[in-house]
Formats: C-alpha cells, structure tokens, sequence
C-alpha cells in the first residue's frame, strides 16, 4: 500500500500561472517564498519574496512551472491554507485563504490565530 504525502498548503490555478509568469520574467529568482511574520494590523502579516534559495527543511511546491518554498515555522501557521491570486477591480495581488486565521484586516496581508 503506498503512502500519500498530504501537502498542508496548495495553490490555486490562478496563483499558478501567476507564479510560473512572475518567476519566467526573474531568471535570477526560482521560487517565489512565502512566509507569516509577527506585526501587522491584525497581529500576523504574509510575506512574498522572490529568492533562489532554499533550506533544507522547506516545504515545497511545485506545479506546472511555478514553485513556492515555505519555512517550517509558517507552515505552522499555514496548514490547510490555499494561495490564490486574485486580479479584481481592487487591483492584483496573492490572497492566502487561511482556516487558522479567526480575525484578518481589511487588505488581507495580516491575520490573528
């Protein structure tokens, strides 16, 4: 019987394509990195960076020409969480639809557990 690894973050089709454009324009970046860092109006706050790096203990997801690292320490906070890029008449940004986060701001980069 074989085992399936069940991954605590995925991402949506959109955030996908995003990514894989993003990172295709940046020959300099291979992943986009996605952290949770304390501050913010709500007492969390994601944090997007492109970097070539990698540690050992990352998570990482790769789908169709995009890839995303997380430490340890944000997957904590991120596990069952879905990355999403939404393109709205607010404007374009990543969205995290996090089931951990009791109480988010308005603009949706910080959150509180």
């Amino acid at each position: 019987m074989s085992e399936t690894l069940v991954k605590p973050v995925t991402l949506s089709d959109k955030a996908v394509k995003r990514i894989a454009s993003i990172l295709s324009k940046s020959p300099e970046a291979t992943s986009l990195r996605v952290s949770v860092e304390g501050g913010g109006c709500s007492g969390f706050s994601y944090k997007y960076d492109l970097t070539s790096e990698t540690e050992a203990d990352d998570l990482v997801l790769e789908r169709d020409g995009a890839r995303v690292v997380i430490d340890q320490t944000s997957v904590v906070y991120l596990d069952g969480s879905i990355i999403d890029f939404v393109d709205d008449l607010m404007g374009q940004s990543f969205q995290i639809r996090n089931p951990n986060a009791v109480a988010s701001c308005g603009c949706g980069t910080s959150f509180s557990i």
